[in-house]
C-alpha cells in the first residue's frame, strides 16, 4: 500500500529515510524551515509524520505542529537521537505528551546515512507501545538493502541510540590518541555496560540494549569517521578546542548535549557512569584526553559484573 510519508528534516538523515520511502514506491515529501512548503501544507495529508530533525529542532517544532490538522491515520515516527536539556526527556516522550491519542514510533539502529544513501545493506528497529503502528512501519521502510524488526521498548530502543553517541565521543578519543584495539575494545565493553545501566534506571528493558539499537548502533558510530560524535572525540584528542572541531564536523553532534543532560540524570539518580564523566569533563575543557584515560585507568580495581543493574 502506499503511503504519503511527510518528513521533517532535510538534513543527511531525512534525505536518506526519504530516499528509503521513495525507493519502495511512497509519496514523499520533504520539509525544512528552509523550505517552500508550509509546515501545515507537510503534515496535511500525512499517514506517516517522521522527525529527522534535531534535538533543538524538536522542541520548536513540535507546539507549532500541535496548531496543525492531522488526518485521524497518522503515525508519528521519531528518529531523532538526543535528551531535551530542560527536562531530559527524549524525543518521544515529547511527541507523545503533545500527541497522546496517537502511536509514536521510534526508528533507530546503526544506521550511518552516507552509507545508506549509498545503497550499502542496513537494518533498524521500529519500537513502539503499539505493536500494529511498528509493523506499520516495518513494512513502509523494510525493503531488500534495509530491514526492520520490531520491538515494545520505545524508551530503551531510543536511549540506547542516544547514549552511544556518549560513548562515540570517547571512542574518537580513544583513536584520536592511537590507544590501540586493547584498550577500545575494554572501553566499548564497559560503555555498553554503562549504557545499560542508565537505561534500566530509567525504566527501559535491559535486552534492548543488546539488540540493534544498542549494541548495533555502538558499534557502528564508534568505529566509523563518519560518526559526527566520533570526529568530535577524535578532534579533541588532538587538541583542538570543541567549538574549532563543532566547526569542523558542521553538522550537529546531539552527544555534546546528550552528555551534559546525562550527567545531570545521572546525578539525580544516584547512576554511577565514570566513561560518561570524563567525556563531560573533556567536553568542558577541564581536562585533557590523555587525562581522562588516566583517571580511568586509576579507578579502584573491582570485580567485573556482568549484571549492570546490580553492579556497584
Amino acid at each position: 500500500m502506499t503511503e504519503t510519508v511527510t518528513i521533517l528534516g532535510a538534513g543527511a538523515w531525512g534525505s536518506a529515510l526519504a530516499q528509503l520511502a521513495l525507493q519502495q514506491g511512497h509519496l514523499v515529501r520533504l520539509w525544512s524551515r528552509r523550505s517552500a512548503l508550509t509546515l501545515e501544507d507537510a503534515a496535511a495529508h500525512a499517514d506517516v509524520l517522521l522527525s529527522a530533525i534535531s534535538m533543538k529542532g524538536v522542541t520548536e517544532t513540535v507546539p507549532k505542529l500541535r496548531n496543525c490538522t492531522l488526518p485521524d491515520r497518522t503515525i508519528i515516527v521519531t528518529a531523532t537521537k538526543g535528551l531535551d536539556p530542560k527536562t531530559a526527556r527524549t524525543p518521544s516522550q515529547i511527541w507523545q505528551e503533545a500527541f497522546p491519542e496517537r502511536p509514536v514510533v521510534v526508528l533507530s539502529g546503526p544506521n550511518l546515512s552516507e552509507e545508506i544513501e549509498d545503497g550499502l545493506p542496513a537494518a533498524a528497529i521500529a519500537a513502539s507501545n503499539d505493536l500494529d503502528a511498528a509493523e506499520r512501519i516495518q513494512t513502509l521502510f523494510s525493503s531488500d538493502i534495509f530491514r526492520v524488526y520490531t520491538n515494545t521498548d520505545p524508551l530503551g530502543t531510543e536511549l540506547g541510540g542516544t547514549l552511544k553517541n556518549v560513548m562515540a565521543i570517547a571512542a574518537g578519543a580513544c583513536d584520536g590518541m592511537q590507544l590501540g584495539t586493547n584498550a577500545k575494545s575494554a572501553l566499548l565493553t564497559r560503555g555498553l555496560l554503562e549504557i545499560v545501566r542508565v537505561g534500566t534506571a530509567l525504566g527501559a528493558a535491559p535486552e534492548t540494549f543488546w539488540g540493534l539499537s544498542g549494541l548495533g548502533d555502538l558499534l557502528a558510530t564508534c568505529n566509523s569517521a563518519l560518526s559526527r560524535n566520533y570526529r568530535v572525540g577524535y578532534g579533541l584528542a588532538q587538541g583542538k578546542p570543541l567549538q574549532s572541531v563543532l566547526a569542523e564536523v558542521k553538522r550537529t553532534a546531539e552527544g555534546v548535549n546528550t552528555t551534559r543532560v546525562l550527567i545531570e540524570l545521572a546525578r539525580q539518580h544516584g547512576i554511577e557512569v565514570p566513561i560518561s564523566y570524563q567525556v563531560y569533563r573533556l567536553l568542558e575543557g577541564r581536562i585533557s584526553a590523555e587525562e581522562a584515560v588516566s583517571a580511568l585507568m586509576e579507578r579502584t580495581p573491582k570485580p567485573e559484573t556482568i549484571a549492570p543493574e546490580v553492579e556497584s
